[in-house]
């Protein structure tokens, strides 16, 4: 009897699991391609396959752009070399100065490191079982796929009809390394003729972990700010005698690392501003007992607040400026000479609203060393906020919150940045987000080996996306 039982249980199962499979197919999404058809895991896994580190982005920028002609997009040419291939693909010719939403996204992706860390290839573009791998198939390689397939779709949606904004999907070089390049390029060469009304840009997918009562909650954070960029080059020239054998009193070797150990050692100052505080505002919403209480009033529990805030780097990084040395350098390798000059790089990260020339103040008063050069070698412009009090803003929460109901949807502002800032600097209102549910485990993988996504966030970030523009042209 339980042997029968068993084979009955296990042919619904199969019956269960064919429709299942039946859904999944008849949910995908296909692209022109070519005088044929790809579905939206093929897509993305051929833009992997392009190698296109910072300044070599040519090749797959010409992919991209041709799947999007092929899939009927007007497409303007913003740039076509290497380090500045950019591409504005549109529902509507820009001709036609439509106010714009614009999907932005990049094409260049950080290096692999060594492939023999790598389980797939990092260009491989693999797709396993349950997976997309590859570098670039987070950032920002998938978001970017997404958003061109929510564009397409909606564009053969409005194939007929006149919408009274254009929607353009706007893919761009140099990203990771913000050179003169890219969305720099296109912001002072494009903007009247984008013509934006607001920007979708790459953000945070869902998170958990987040909330100490109840860790599996699961929380979309759309971020309307980001800290600010401000990298730093550190020089120190001073002659001695070049043999090893003799040390002298100072050498420059020894002076930078003198001066660096201060300025690195030293504790940030904990900064709340509105945009924080409002982050534990909403936490607090959502935790319970005294931990609620904290949240709900930060400046008055800033002292049991701070402490463990600085036991969680990603977190505190919220809540100050940072300042990261990520080289030094002499140019030798020869061990029994001593250089003359030394250089050294600090990655600085600046909250919202914070002073570039009060930061840089600081940095010079902790060296102590008047002979330190010290040169801004890239710095992103002050830029206000984006106003959650937004058409745009409310639709996307909306729909995120309609997808995902036991999810709760906040506003956020992100620890690192990316290139929607140079928007907000021109007052265009911008949000980023990967509106998709996944592992958290999977952020560890950005920058990193094995980066790779799930398969089946493609279909749902594309469905929010579409119901977001849908929802907006209505």
């Amino acid at each position: 009897m339980i042997s029968k039982l068993y084979n009955i249980y296990f042919i619904v199962a199969l019956i269960l699991y064919g429709c299942i499979s039946a859904q999944n197919i008849d949910n995908q999404f296909y692209f022109n391609f070519q005088d044929g058809q790809i579905n939206i895991e093929q897509a993305l896994s051929k833009y992997i396959q392009f190698e296109s580190i910072s300044g070599s982005e040519r090749e797959a920028g010409e992919f991209i752009k041709n799947l999007c002609e092929e899939n009927g997009l007007f497409i303007t040419q913003m740039g076509d070399t290497d380090g500045n291939y950019n591409i504005s693909a549109s529902m509507y010719s820009l001709s036609e100065n439509l106010p714009n939403i614009i999907f932005l996204n990049h094409i260049d992706v950080v290096p692999p490191g060594d492939y023999h860390d790598w389980t797939h290839p990092p260009f491989s573009g693999d797709i396993t079982e349950n997976e997309i791998w590859g570098r670039g198939a987070f950032d920002n390689k998938g978001a970017a796929i997404m958003q061109l397939a929510s564009i397409v779709e909606i564009s053969r949606e409005y194939e007929n009809i006149s919408a009274k904004y254009n929607i353009t999907f706007l893919s761009v070089s140099c990203e990771e390394t913000q050179c003169e390049g890219g969305v720099k390029y296109v912001v002072e060469n494009h903007f009247e003729e984008l013509n934006p009304v607001v920007i979708i840009g790459e953000g945070p997918p869902s998170l958990t972990k987040v909330l100490k009562s109840n860790p599996e909650a699961t929380i979309f954070g759309i971020s309307v700010a980001h800290k600010r960029a401000l990298w730093l080059k550190l020089e120190l020239e001073n002659e001695t005698s070049g043999h090893g054998a003799i040390t002298p009193l100072r050498y420059s070797n020894k002076e930078m690392v003198l001066a660096l150990k201060p300025l690195l050692k030293k504790k940030q100052k904990a900064i709340f501003n509105e945009l924080n505080m409002g982050l534990l505002k909403d936490l607090g919403d959502l935790e319970t007992g005294m931990t609620s209480l904290i949240f709900k009033h930060p400046r008055l529990f800033k002292f049991l607040i701070v402490p463990q805030l600085r036991k969680q780097p990603k977190l505190f990084a919220l809540f100050s400026n940072t300042i990261t040395l990520t080289n030094i350098e002499s140019n030798n390798d020869v061990i029994n000479i001593i250089p003359n000059k030394t250089t050294a790089l600090l990655d600085c990260r600046l909250l919202p609203l914070e002073s570039r020339d009060k930061f840089l103040r600081h940095v010079k008063k902790c060296l102590k060393n008047d002979s330190i050069k010290i040169s801004v070698i890239n710095t992103i412009p002050e830029f206000i906020p984006s106003d959650s009090d937004n058409i745009f803003y409310k639709n996307l929460k909306s729909v995120i919150a309609k997808n995902y109901p036991d999810c709760y949807v906040a506003k956020v502002f992100l620890p690192n940045f990316n290139d929607t800032n140079i928007f907000r600097s021109k007052g265009v209102p911008a949000f980023s987000v990967m509106p998709v549910k996944m592992e958290i485990e999977y952020l560890d993988f950005i920058h990193n080996n094995n980066e790779r996504i799930p398969r089946n966030i493609l279909i749902q970030g594309k469905n929010i996306y579409v119901e977001f523009l849908e929802k907006i042209l209505d």
